[in-house]
């Protein structure tokens, strides 16, 4: 079944490429254009990849803090 008519992509494209890492619609839409015409298949492509399933999210919250914030953070516990 076809989730982008504008550029012909179908559903198995789009779970092909979120098997391959791709969890945003705009990672979908690098991969394979779905989304970037007329825009009415970004909800498709949405419910197709799913709320909270994507691995990467839970590495970006697993980051280290970044050094300029956490310097910030103790220049502001040292002056008080």
């Amino acid at each position: 079944m076809y989730v982008c008519s504008c550029f012909g992509v179908t559903e198995a494209q789009v779970k092909k490429h979120a098997d391959a890492g791709a969890c945003t619609p705009r990672q979908i839409a690098s991969a394979c254009k779905a989304g970037t015409d007329c825009g009415g298949c970004v909800r498709r492509i949405q419910a197709l990849l799913g709320r909270g399933d994507c691995p990467r999210r839970e590495l970006l919250d697993q980051r280290p803090e970044p050094v300029a914030a956490s310097v910030a953070r103790q220049v502001l516990s040292d002056a008080a």
